[in-house]
């Protein structure tokens, strides 16, 4: 439906030749560009222009994306704002979505994502053009430092989740395999959320014996059962107005399942051998490398549980469909070793790094970490070198190498765009053929691709 209003787009780029591209890419008779190369300028005309959205690359100057997105949103709560970037630091993506970025777009994917994203934003603007404005939220103390590390596109996908879902109270269900970093992703959660001052407790369900769980989880009074020559306050007490994370929960037994229920149902609660009802604000986080949806058909977990915490999912990928974050994490691991004294200077080779990318990673980021600890204790020079990693290469090397798959996308799509459009939807088909015939399902194709999951489903199989 054609707008009957022109709509301005203002877009803050330090490249003249970007910012002549997304001229001739969004302009149309009832939308008009307007380009400049500094956040500053950009702050200034998206105010006096009361412009329908912003499009900003996040390392502008004199100050960067992000800031320049608080700024506006301070004063136009509501404001449409997408940034993009060739690299984000994790945090930028994560408080990008939590001020309310409406999207963070990797560069590489521009030539596919924005229009559709563009049209969604003007979409959202118009619709909200006539609501009344609310107060900006509350300032919050930023976390320091990287929480979780990753450049892959799998891994902005997160990032963004983190950020949607922080700002709310709803349960949320982290699933992954084993190692892949679920309570690093459950605890910056809680770091970017309105109860970072609040306990953060993590409880591993499978680690405690169902007898003792009930106890840890709502406590019990003196002479409960033996032993319990005490009161105990239990975690949901212990979290009051904080965020317990519960792991493994698809290992929790079934007696105490329907426990988790009714406080998540009323927030209320009774300690084990007392008659005195509780009560606790108490946010929950889960996460479990079981498939709940099977569990709940086997009949070991409970549906009406499994409602509960589904609310909001985020799936971490594992690391051999994540390729390019592996040379990131092990020189952060390196120098965490490095800095706590814990080992020498020390630094990847070259062939260290291409035998890490070409391992499989069964316990993914965790083992990736045991590996460099290890490394860093064995090896005998100032260098590591893929005799001092200690990898299983023949029996547990990748059969497909996604990293491989990225290069000749890049090398496709690149000569592509120089010619009609028609040849680049045609080079996106046939990558996304032959990826599928290679075992890759579409969500990883679209991650590996850069491209949507949307464009990648619309290729039917042949």
């Amino acid at each position: 439906m054609a707008e009957s209003k022109s709509q301005t787009i203002v877009v803050a780029d330090p490249d003249p030749d970007f910012l002549d591209w997304i001229s001739g890419h969004l302009g149309a008779r009832t939308v008009k560009v307007i380009g400049t190369n500094t956040a500053d300028k950009a702050e200034k005309i998206f105010l006096e222009k009361e412009a329908d959205l912003l499009i900003a690359e996040i390392k502008l100057l004199p100050f960067d994306g992000v800031a320049l997105l608080k700024k506006i949103r301070m004063r136009v709560p509501n404001a449409m704002v997408i940034l993009n970037g060739t690299i984000f630091s994790t945090n930028s993506v994560i408080e990008a979505t939590r001020m309310g970025a409406f999207d963070v777009l990797r560069r590489e994917s521009l030539h596919f994502e924005l229009k559709s994203a563009v049209e969604r934003a003007l979409q959202t603007a118009e619709e909200m053009r006539n609501l009344k404005e609310t107060d900006s939220e509350p300032t919050q103390q930023e976390p320091s430092g990287d929480i979780i590390i990753g450049q892959s596109p799998a891994m902005q996908d997160v990032y963004k989740l983190i950020g949607r879902v922080a700002t709310a109270d709803a349960p949320v269900l982290i699933t992954g395999e084993s190692g892949v970093g679920k309570e690093v992703v459950s605890n910056a959660i809680h770091q970017y959320s309105r109860r970072s001052k609040g306990e953060y407790v993590a409880i591993n369900c499978a680690a405690i014996p169902s007898n003792l769980l009930e106890s840890e989880l709502f406590g019990h009074e003196k002479g409960a059962f033996t032993g319990a020559v005490a009161q105990r306050v239990g975690r949901f007490e212990q979290c009051d107005s904080g965020t317990l994370f519960l792991d493994e929960i698809g290992d929790m037994p079934l007696e105490i399942q329907s426990k988790l229920l009714r406080v998540l149902q009323t927030g209320e609660f009774s300690r084990v051998g007392g008659n005195q009802n509780l009560q606790s604000d108490v946010r929950i986080l889960a996460a479990t490398n079981k498939r709940l949806e099977e569990e709940v058909e086997n009949g070991k977990f409970r549906e009406d549980l499994f409602y509960r915490l589904n609310v909001v999912r985020i799936h971490i990928p594992p690391l051999r469909r994540r390729v390019e974050d592996i040379r990131l994490l092990a020189e952060y691991f390196l120098h965490r070793q490095v800095s706590k004294g814990k080992s020498r200077q020390l630094s990847l080779s070259a062939e260290a790094i291409s035998v890490m990318e070409e391992y499989s990673w069964p316990g993914n980021v965790r083992e990736l970490e045991n590996l460099i600890q290890r490394a860093c204790v064995l090896a005998t020079g100032n260098v590591l070198l893929p005799q001092d990693l200690s990898l299983d290469t023949e029996r547990k090397t990748k059969k497909t190498k996604p990293i491989s798959l990225r290069k000749a996308a890049n090398t496709i799509f690149n000569a592509a765009l120089d010619e009609e459009r028609k040849g680049l939807e045609i080079a996106t088909t046939e990558l996304v053929k032959v990826a599928r015939e290679n075992g890759y399902d579409d969500k990883s194709i679209a991650s590996i691709l850069g491209i949507s999951l949307a464009k990648v489903t619309a290729v039917k199989v042949s």
